[in-house]
């Protein structure tokens, strides 16, 4: 089986090095001059752990790549999909890497599309440029959406172990399609049809957008009274039908900040949930910002250090991150000086030399993203600081003598009583 991947990013590139490794002549694709040179340079674009390894492993067997378009008897379609100005789904990539494909096409030959998609955009858009061709989809060409469901740090285990769900155009198309996948992957994979599909891609997303919601919703709620969100979340949980999520700065990254926004524009007048969901995690950046201005209020300086940048922990990916709105809303302020750090993102990272000038003399540090790096701060850098104090806003900062540690959830807990 020859298989061609398009698309070489935080999806594309793992598939084709997991294909490459199980045996399968794969070839990579991607339109970026400068994701090819990087990758025929044997550097791979992205943080991911154990992905430079496999991808030296791959490079040495059977993945080749290339900037070019060949005939194979695969081709998956791994490419981004951002919203558009209405937040509705933007297709571009997807249909133009389709279009990529349809010279090369053969008799036999399967079209996946791993892209996350506006529901029924398989068969509105994607069926109709291959029909058009002539071709009968579960016949001559089979046409599957196997949307990836991987956690960032987490892979290629996750490839490998998650169950897939296999979408098909017709039963054909979906046998075929786990055909395919069961070359390298353990768990199950679940046939059904190509809208189900792309409708259960975007509601997992959705559903932990939406349980993320609940818990920054409690947040405010808990400001205005007094309370102590973290402690209430901590003692609801203790029901053993209830798990409230963690509350934080917002939600990033290309899922969770993206998706519920295509079911949204496919049925607005359905979607009241989802959608209010959406607004209160896009509320929380300014929300942040307003307890950075209060807690800055009597600040011996000025001087805020803004420690992550990315999404989630432990990644470089910075996609609709949270924390980026955060830093901006703040600049506008114009009354704070901003140093910024994240030992994962280049340009953001460096030495412990460098990481003490940003504390020194800095009033107040803010952790906008759960990285290891950040559980335990070095009591060289908190004694470096005008007022010992930090604002931690993802809830991992470990208890340490002499530093103020102020967590989004209990900022106003003077009014919660304890026991």
């Amino acid at each position: 089986m020859k298989l061609t991947v398009l698309g070489l990013g935080y999806i594309g590139l793992p598939t084709a090095v997991m294909f490459a490794n199980h045996g399968v002549q794969v070839r990579g694709f991607d339109t970026s001059p400068a994701v090819i040179e990087a990758l025929q340079n044997n550097k791979i674009h992205i943080e991911e752990n154990g992905l430079q390894e496999a991808f030296e492993d791959a490079v040495k067997g059977n993945l080749v790549i290339q900037n070019k378009m060949e005939k194979s008897d695969v081709f998956i379609i791994a490419v981004p999909t951002p919203n558009k100005i209405d937040k509705s789904c933007d297709m571009t990539y997807v249909l133009q890497a389709v279009k990529e494909v349809l010279p090369f096409l053969q008799k036999g030959n399967t079209v996946i599309v791993e892209s996350t998609i506006e529901p029924r955009a398989t068969r509105d858009l994607i069926a109709p440029l291959i029909s058009d061709k002539g071709f009968i989809i579960g016949k001559d060409i089979f046409l599957v959406h196997c949307p990836e469901r991987v956690l960032p740090g987490q892979i290629l285990r996750e490839l490998e172990e998650n169950n897939r769900i296999i979408g098909g155009m017709t039963e054909a198309c979906a046998n075929k399609g786990a055909e395919i996948y069961q070359t390298f992957v353990k768990g199950k994979c679940l046939k059904t049809d190509a809208t189900t599909a792309e409708l259960s891609k975007l509601m997992e997303n959705t559903y932990r957008d939406v349980n993320i919601a609940l818990a920054n919703e409690l947040v405010l709620i808990a400001e205005v009274l007094g309370a102590n969100a973290l402690r209430v979340i901590e003692l609801a949980n203790e029901h053993p039908r209830v798990h409230i999520h963690n509350p934080g700065p917002g939600v990033g990254g290309h899922c969770l900040a993206v998706d519920p926004y295509f079911i949204i524009s496919k049925a607005p007048e359905q979607a009241k949930l989802i959608e209010q969901a959406r607004d209160i995690n896009c509320s929380m950046p300014n929300f942040v910002v307003k307890q950075i201005d209060r807690l800055m209020d009597e600040a011996p300086t000025q001087k805020i250090v803004i420690l992550g940048l990315t999404y989630k922990g432990n990644v470089d990916d910075m996609r609709e991150s949270p924390a980026l709105e955060i830093v901006e809303r703040l600049k506008r302020a114009g009354r704070y000086e901003i140093e910024l750090y994240d030992p994962h993102v280049k340009g953001y990272s460096g030495n412990k030399e460098l990481l003490m000038e940003k504390f020194c003399g800095a009033s107040l540090a803010v952790v906008l993203a759960d990285h290891n790096e950040f559980t335990t701060l070095d009591h060289e850098l908190v004694q470096a600081m005008a007022a010992p104090k930090v604002f931690d806003t993802k809830q991992i900062v470990q208890e340490s003598k002499g530093l103020e540690i102020i967590r989004l959830g209990n900022s106003q807990s003077v009014g919660a009583i304890e026991v």
